[in-house]
């Protein structure tokens, strides 16, 4: 899954692809360099961001999936908790939603998915963008996501989505301070019993915890190395329970030859495709 901002203020590349053309080449390149989607977010969701109003996001976000639509085929999720903004992204074009609050930021989130039958990723996250990092205490991270992603399943499936609609994120750097973030790397699996079956959606490109185990004052979008680091440890220790895997990266084309290069030095067979999951949409 490909990292298309169209944002002023994203924290690695916040006004690198406002422009509608911009936007769309680097889409098209992500797509080129094995990029099975294309996540289009119009709202800053970096750590201490202030909201924005759906029409804005919309201004931002919608115009480039209309027109990266017109131009290709391949699947385009929007990142958002509006549920206006799903509804319109939905209709000129997208494939999928991207929800940070797992349906939490606005319920009405769930007649949208529902009546569309696309799939939603449910991110687990504490509070808000705003808010997130002030709200970093965990008895047990990985028993406190489990009873989210549950209840959360429960409440999508009692609102008329399917579980096959389903995807989880468990939001790494997303209201976690360090340790809980390599916690849930290491636990990847930890989540079979609220999550068996459904794809799972890892996050880790260019983020901050990278900057604190490996300290530097390079920028963020130097951070390729620390991103792809993840990516090798955990796709061993994703259980087979865990039919598909979605990577969530800004460098596609690296982190695609990190993979390859991994599968075929430990001999594994690459799954025949990241889409299975969406054959239905």
């Amino acid at each position: 899954m490909g990292i298309l901002n169209v944002t002023p203020d994203s924290f690695s590349d916040g006004g690198v692809h406002t422009d509608i053309g911009a936007a769309v080449a680097h889409a098209l390149r992500m797509e080129s360099e094995g990029a099975d989607i294309i996540d289009v977010g119009g709202e800053s969701s970096r750590p201490g961001a202030d909201p924005i109003l759906s029409e804005i996001e919309q201004q931002r976000a919608i115009p480039v999936i209309r027109e990266l639509r017109r131009q290709s085929d391949v699947l385009i999720s929007i990142d958002t908790y509006h549920a206006d903004t799903a509804r319109a992204a939905l209709e000129a074009g997208a494939n999928m939603v991207n929800d940070i609050t797992a349906m939490r930021g606005e319920e009405t989130m769930a007649e949208v998915v529902a009546e569309a039958g696309c799939p939603i990723i449910l991110m687990h996250m504490r509070g808000t963008p705003k808010t997130m990092q002030t709200e970093t205490h965990y008895d047990d991270v990985l028993r406190e996501l489990d009873s989210f992603f549950a209840e959360r399943v429960r409440f999508a499936t009692s609102q008329g989505l399917r579980r096959e609609q389903l995807l989880f994120d468990p939001g790494i750097g997303f209201g976690k301070d360090l340790e809980d973030n390599v916690r849930l790397i290491q636990g990847i699996t930890s989540f079979d019993r609220s999550c068996c079956g459904l794809t799972a959606v890892l996050g880790v490109s260019r983020k901050s915890f990278i900057q604190k185990i490996y300290p530097s004052d390079r920028p963020a979008s130097a951070r390729l190395g620390g991103s792809i680091a993840p990516l090798l440890f955990t796709i061993e220790r994703f259980s087979p329970h865990t039919k598909h895997r979605i990577y969530r990266v800004h460098d596609v084309h690296e982190s695609a030859e990190a993979l390859a290069v991994w599968m075929k030095i430990g001999e594994f067979i690459p799954c025949p495709g990241y889409t299975e999951v969406m054959s239905d949409v």
